[in-house]
């Protein structure tokens, strides 16, 4: 007996009928899934309103950082090179931001004060020298 009955014949069509229709109905809708709203804590709330594109807190803070990042590059780095520069390679002394105060002897005036210092006392613990 070569082939199927009819009966089978009928049986396999519709099979293969309900499997494409399964298959197809398998294929999602460009609207699914469709899920229920995410209940959103605070801090979430904030940051998911924080990231939304164009919205303002999201444009100054862009603002800000560009124009922070700008200044720091383009103002205070060269600055910086060039204050280095003028202050260690420039300055008549070396080390020019080191002051050291003038040596004082007995009988000098101290700026500050005007005071004049006192000649060293004579006695004679030196002596032996």
């Amino acid at each position: 007996m070569p082939g199927y009955t009819p009966d089978e014949k009928l049986r396999l069509e519709q099979l293969a009928k309900l499997r494409r229709q399964w298959l197809k109905d398998q294929e999602l809708s460009p609207r699914e899934p469709v899920l229920p709203p995410k209940k959103l804590g605070p801090v979430a709330k904030f940051w998911a309103g924080f990231l939304e594109p164009r919205s303002l807190w999201r444009v100054y803070t862009y603002k800000t950082c560009n124009a922070g990042w700008l200044a720091f590059t383009r103002v205070l780095i060269p600055a910086w090179i060039v204050h280095y520069y003028v202050k260690y390679h420039v300055a008549e002394k070396p080390y020019g931001h080191v002051e050291l105060k003038a040596r004082l002897f007995p009988g000098d005036r101290i700026l500050e004060t005007g005071e004049i210092l006192p000649p060293l006392p004579e006695d004679g613990s030196h002596e032996h020298h």
